[in-house]
This record gives C-alpha cells, structure tokens and sequence, in this order.
C-alpha cells in the first residue's frame, strides 16, 4: 500500500473516517482478559481483525502497551486481567548501569510475539492500513530511568540520558523494521513523556531521536504517526514538527484547534476525544455530543481527521465507542 497517496487521500477527502487508538477493548469481544491477550499473537490477531469488522476505522492500530520495550531492556511489568501492562521501579541510576546497559535482540521479551501479531493481522485485514505500535525514544528512557528521575537527570546527568537515548533508538529502529519487514504499513511512535519537556529540552532528549527512527524507517510504503498526550504539545508543537512524520496524535490534555491552527494546513492532525472520561466512564449520549461538538470546532480543517485522545482503555463500553463512530459518520454525512 502507498501510505504517502493513503495520507493525501485522507487529508483531501471531504468525508473523514475516524482513526482512535483502539486495539484493547477487543478483549471484551473475544472473551479474554488483558493478561491472555499480550501473551497470544494469535489472539492479538483475531482481536484487531474482530475491532476492524466491527467499526469502519481509517486503518487497524495494534495496541499502545508502553511496557513492551521496557520489558525486553529488563524492566518489571505489573500485568492484570483489565489494565494495560505497567512498568514497575526503574533499572537505571548510574552512569555505570548506562554504560553496561545492553541493547536486547528484536524478539526478546513479548516483543516478538508483537511482531508476529502484526504479520497475522496483516494476513486478516485487508481493507485498510495495518499500523504497529512502539513507545518513544525518551518515554522509554523514563521507564528505565524512572519518570520524575528522568526529567532531574536531563538537567544533572545529560550525558547518562543521551547514552541510554542512543541504545534505546538503535533499538527502537531495528523493532519498527522487523514490523515493517512482515508487513505492516505504519507505526505510532508513542512520545507522552516529551510533553513535560522545555521547548529545547523536548529537542534535545526526544526530538533528535525520534527523528533519527523516522528518517530510517519512513517511506511510501511505511509511515510514522507521531503520539504526544502531554498538555505542554501546544508550546512544543514547532519542533514536534521537525520531526517529519506522516501525522502527528495529540491528547485530550491540550484544545484540538488551537493545535490545527499551529500546523500547517497540509499536515495531518490526529485527535482528541477523552479516552477517560468518555470512552471508559461517559455514555454514548455524552460521547455523541463530545464527538459532534469535537469537529464543528475542528471538522472545517482538511487536515483533521477525529481519534481517541489516547489508547482507548480494555474496559471501556463498547456503546460508547459504537455512539463515537456513529457521532462521526453523522457529521460527515450531513
């Protein structure tokens, strides 16, 4: 598939299709818990062909499980029957455990029962783009790091930082390549952490990075979107920019138009409904209204195409994201 036409042809088109981050809610429609479903590449499968038979979605995203690449470097993972994976603790604290970190094979770990999940889905899904899914350069960082460490370290220890950034993008490109290689036509590079950062500190710790894996892996047939949650993106939005990726996710943190109005018109822009508060916890009555009052703010630019905020969470109603989708096709249909 030529993923550079599929963007120009998503971003002309006047009647979108939606693109949330919905993989784990498919649980509730195998029947299965979160543990069952990120140990199974078979059940990752047929979950992301059951989600695309079930919702008309611009392409079939894999999950957003954030601990996949920690897991594979050595980290803890705290794992439940309804929750996404967490990291638990931190590795790393020292320059030393910097140094002697190692950078783990493609496959270590779950992650080569990610990959394999890719190449079954891509076997099952045939109507739309098949796009994997890894977490970002410095959002992994922190995972080994520990979140509020990392953030003191870019200012007490930069160079400690910059040596685990380097192994973590070595690493990170060779996992999107493999995905690439059984077939996948995107990834979604997942970047909250960066949203805490400084414009310059955002640039330096996670920006140089990201762009290092994109310029490697993006091509006409494999495009990069790039996720960011944080509630600083508006601020960061300039050099978020540079990173040239297909597209680019933003969170529910920050106000979809005033990202759109910060892009240019011809970049495309992902977004924004509250996975939280609508998809787990609203209603479909509240998430139709959320959804419509979401693109007459926001519909009017070419370049938007509706989304989740987020990771759509295991649990949430499936009547709630049935009434998001519903939402969509009303607007456009007018």
């Amino acid at each position: 598939m030529n993923m550079t036409q599929w963007l120009y042809d998503m971003k002309e088109s006047s009647v979108k299709k939606a693109m949330p981050i919905l993989s784990f809610p498919s649980v509730q429609l195998l029947g299965i818990g979160v543990k069952e479903l990120i140990y199974s590449s078979d059940l990752q499968a047929k979950g992301m062909k059951a989600v695309a038979d079930r919702v008309d979605a611009a392409a079939a995203v894999s999950m957003m499980d954030l601990s996949v690449e920690a897991d594979a470097f050595g980290s803890e993972i705290r794992v439940s029957d309804d929750e996404v994976p967490t990291v638990i603790g931190h590795i790393i604290e020292t320059e030393e455990q910097a140094d002697s970190l190692e950078i783990p094979k493609v496959g270590a770990g779950r992650t080569g029962r990610y990959i394999e999940a890719i190449e079954k889905a891509c076997k099952l899904i045939a109507d739309r783009p098949v796009l994997s899914g890894v977490i970002g350069p410095f959002s992994l960082a922190g995972r080994m790091l520990d979140v509020s460490e990392a953030m003191i370290y870019c200012y007490d220890e930069p160079d400690m930082v910059h040596k685990i950034l380097e192994k973590i993008t070595k690493f990170t490109t060779d996992y999107i390549n493999a995905y690439k290689a059984v077939g996948a036509n995107g990834v979604v590079i997942a970047e909250p952490l960066a949203g805490l950062l400084s414009p310059a500190l955002n640039e330096e710790f996670s920006v140089k990075y990201v762009k290092q894996v994109v310029d490697a892996v993006q091509s006409d047939d494999f495009t990069v979107i790039y996720h960011n949650c944080g509630n600083g993106t508006p601020k960061l939005i300039n050099e978020i920019l540079t990173i040239g990726a297909g597209a680019y996710h933003f969170g529910n943190a920050v106000d979809m138009k005033e990202m759109l109005d910060l892009a240019p018109s011809d970049t495309i822009l992902m977004g924004n409904i509250d996975p939280s508060s609508q998809f787990r916890n609203g209603t479909p009555e509240s998430i139709h209204t959320a959804t419509l009052a979401l693109l007459e703010k926001c519909g009017g630019y070419k370049n938007f195409v509706p989304s989740s905020g987020c990771d759509i969470p295991p649990m949430s109603s499936w009547d709630n994201i049935d009434a998001f989708f519903k939402a969509v096709a009303e607007y456009y249909n007018r």
